[in-house]
C-alpha cells in the first residue's frame, strides 16, 4: 500500500539547512492502523506531509498503491490526493458557512459528482458517524467531537485508500477522544488503512502499530496490543 525507502528531507533556514528526515524506511500494508509518535522536531509532521502529497521529498522513494510519488505537477498531486487520501485535522478545517452535509459532500463536488448523488452519499456518511440528525447544522452549532465526526465523514466519502489523521484528538477532551478513537477503530475493522500522528500515548495505544521518530529517524517500529474500545 505505502512504501518509503531512504527518504530524506531538508529545509533551508537561510543560514543553513535543517535536515529533518534522515533516511526513513517505512512500509504500511493495506488495513493497518498505525500511529506515528515523536517529540516536537522529530519529523513526524514532515513525514505526514510527504505521505499526504502536501510536501516533496529531497531524495529516496515513495510509492502509494504501487504508484511512484515524485515530480508531480500541482494538478496531478491534487488528483492523487483526491483519489488515494482522506485527511482528518486537529482543527477540523470545516467551512463555517456550510452545513455539516455540505462540508461532507464537498470532496465529491471537486470530483464533478452531481449534487443529488453527493448529498445522498454525504447523508449516508453522516449517518455512519452518528450525525444524520445534525446534517443541516453549521459548524458553530456543533461540539468539538461532532465537528471531528463531520471531518471523518468528509475524509471517508471518496473511499480513499488511506486515512491520514494529524493529531485528530488534540483539541478534544478525554471522553470525546475516546469516542473518536472508537470510531476510527470501527472504520479500521472495516478494512480502511489509517495513519495517525499523535503525541498522546493513550491514543497510540488504541492503534495496532506504533512508529516512533526521533531526530529524523525511526527509533522504533513495533506491533502493539491494541486497547480495543467498546
Amino acid at each position: 500500500m505505502l512504501v518509503i525507502k531512504d527518504l530524506h528531507k531538508s529545509y533551508d533556514t537561510g543560514k543553513s539547512k535543517l535536515h529533518v528526515l534522515k533516511g526513513i524506511n517505512l512500509e504500511i500494508n493495506e488495513g493497518e492502523f498505525v500511529s506515528i509518535m515523536g517529540s516536537s522536531g522529530s519529523g513526524k509532521s514532515t513525514l505526514l506531509n510527504i505521505i499526504g502529497i502536501l510536501d516533496e521529498k529531497d531524495s529516496g522513494t515513495y510509492e502509494l498503491d504501487g504508484i511512484p510519488i515524485e515530480h508531480l505537477s500541482e494538478v496531478k498531486a491534487a488528483e492523487y490526493r483526491s483519489k488515494f487520501l482522506g485527511f482528518i485535522f486537529q482543527s477540523f478545517n470545516l467551512i463555517g458557512y456550510k452545513t455539516a452535509l455540505e462540508n461532507v459532500a464537498l470532496p465529491l463536488y471537486y470530483q464533478n459528482v452531481s449534487r443529488k448523488v453527493r448529498n445522498e452519499k454525504a447523508m449516508d456518511y453522516l449517518d455512519k458517524v452518528g450525525l444524520k440528525d445534525w446534517a443541516h447544522h453549521l459548524p458553530n452549532e456543533l461540539s468539538g467531537g461532532q465537528k471531528q465526526r463531520v471531518a471523518i465523514a468528509r475524509a471517508l466519502i471518496t473511499d480513499p485508500k488511506v486515512i491520514l489523521a494529524d493529531e485528530p484528538t488534540g483539541a478534544l477532551d478525554s471522553k470525546t477522544t475516546y469516542d473518536i478513537m472508537k470510531l476510527l477503530q470501527e472504520i479500521n475493522r472495516e478494512g480502511k488503512t489509517i495513519i495517525v500522528v499523535t503525541h498522546e500515548p493513550d491514543v497510540a495505544a488504541e492503534t495496532k502499530r506504533n512508529v516512533i521518530l526521533k531526530d529524523g529517524i525511526i527509533e522504533s517500529d513495533e506491533l502493539i496490543t491494541q486497547r480495543v474500545l467498546v
